[in-house]
């Protein structure tokens, strides 16, 4: 026989989020308990059978909600299930986002101590109140994703800032009611903090980054999409105290200029300045000399920029992998020939998404607008007619050049991909460094 859960108790009975509808034990469980040959023995139920050390385990390795419907089998299991060990990393994204703030509060008393990793993202009838208790009961998290909950203001963060020391990573985007005070308690009471996300925080400040990056010294990742008062000034702050910055998101921060990216970080491995109009040739050439680490770079809408950046980041940045130009209506033909002939990328060729390059470049139907997604990491595609549209591209640059040069053309009526002879535009420089193979039905 199989034990199953038939009834659905109110949330307040197991001090849980449970699911609206009855949650069976098996066969959905992750572990599935399976009894044969129940007798009328005491001694041959499995709650006898089986030592509670071992059933504790077996119940750490189930979800929130198997977790749950476990909890309604026997009393036992409601106390084995709901033991705190088990409650060490919550995501109730997945599971229920409609949840209130009595239930964060219950879950942060079952759990306590042993509570390291929780996700409320998109919970947002959650208020400062429960996070109050939630950082007062459970001292030990590290992980934190506040997403999209959009009640919480600057004394949530006061309060983790004072009972929370031992954060890693909190996400804080779209809590539009958080200021330049909620960074600087983070930054006096989280020393090890280590990634943040800031994003449509528009109330945030230089002075609330500037207060972060100095209490926060191991800082490898800052996201701040879509804040308008985040400067130059503040990124200054960020290259000066936080030596291992690793990752910068500024989309759509309007007012960064050539000044941020000149600040410094020298760790950078991922740059994204999207929507980032001010930003030129000049700020990108003194990035390639200082920052050699770059894998992916996001570059879309900054209009000022033209082949100069581009050469220059083949020189420069030689782990360089992704790079989006959309809408870089400046760049052209000559431009992504430097990407392949540069003496960095020549061994790291780079995977390029150039949705908006001048109209000249061929785009598929499948994807308007947008140049395909590279069939493997690290290689650049370009149109399978843009030899034939370019006839001076033919004849490359002289030099080393690895970049190989893919089409994505599926076939449906032959349902597989096909293999064509080589382009024009890579022939003679790829020769010695193997097959190029252009896709076509």
């Amino acid at each position: 026989m199989r034990w199953r859960a038939t009834k659905t108790p109110s949330r307040h009975q197991w001090d849980c989020p449970v699911p609206r509808q009855v949650m069976t034990l098996a066969p959905k469980a992750k572990v599935e308990v399976l009894v044969r040959g129940v007798t009328a023995d005491d001694d041959a139920l499995i709650n006898k059978k089986l030592p509670k050390e071992l059933l504790l385990r077996i119940f750490s390795y189930l979800d929130v909600v198997s977790l749950c419907a476990c909890a309604q089998v026997s009393k036992l299991w409601h106390e084995l299930a709901l033991d705190g060990s088990n409650w060490q990393k919550i995501d109730l994204f997945n599971f229920q986002t409609d949840i209130e703030g009595p239930v964060v509060e219950n879950i942060s008393r079952r759990c306590g101590g042993f509570l390291k990793k929780l996700s409320l993202r998109g919970c947002q009838s959650v208020e400062d109140a429960s996070l109050r208790t939630f950082a007062q009961n459970c001292n030990n998290i590290e992980d934190l994703n506040l997403n999209g909950c959009k009640k919480l203001t600057d004394s949530t963060c006061q309060s983790l800032g004072k009972y929370c020391s031992k954060l890693t990573f909190l996400d804080l985007g779209s809590c539009c009611q958080v200021t330049d005070l909620s960074l600087k308690s983070i930054g006096q009471g989280c020393p090890a903090l280590e990634q943040i996300n800031i994003s449509w925080c528009d109330q945030v400040s230089k002075y609330g980054v500037e207060a972060l990056a100095v209490g926060c010294p191991r800082l490898r990742s800052f996201v701040s999409k879509g804040c308008p008062l985040v400067n130059d000034e503040a990124v200054t702050q960020l290259a000066q105290h936080c030596g291992g910055l690793q990752t910068l998101n500024l989309h759509e921060c309007t007012h960064v200029t050539d000044a941020a990216v000149q600040a410094g970080c020298h760790a950078l491995c991922t740059l994204e300045v999207a929507g980032c109009t001010q930003l030129t040739d000049g700020g990108f050439q003194a990035l390639s000399r200082s920052c050699h680490a770059l894998e992916k770079m996001d570059l879309e809408e900054c209009v000022l920029i033209t082949d100069n950046t581009l050469l220059h980041l083949a020189n420069g940045c030689p782990r360089l992998q992704q790079l989006s130009l959309s809408h870089c209506e400046l760049v052209t033909d000559e431009g992504i020939r430097h990407l392949g002939a540069g003496a960095g990328a020549c061994r790291t060729p780079a995977r390029v998404g150039a949705g908006q390059l001048p109209a000249h470049h061929g785009r598929l139907p499948r994807a308007p607008g947008h140049l395909p997604e590279p069939a493997a990491h690290r290689t650049l595609r370009l149109p399978a007619d843009h030899a034939r549209r370019h006839p001076q591209a033919a004849q490359p640059p002289a030099g080393p050049q690895s970049a190989r040069l893919f089409c994505t053309r599926h076939a449906p009526a032959l349902g597989r991909w096909r293999q064509t002879p080589l382009l024009p535009l890579l022939r003679r420089a790829l020769v010695k460094r193997g097959r190029v193979l252009l896709w076509s039905p």
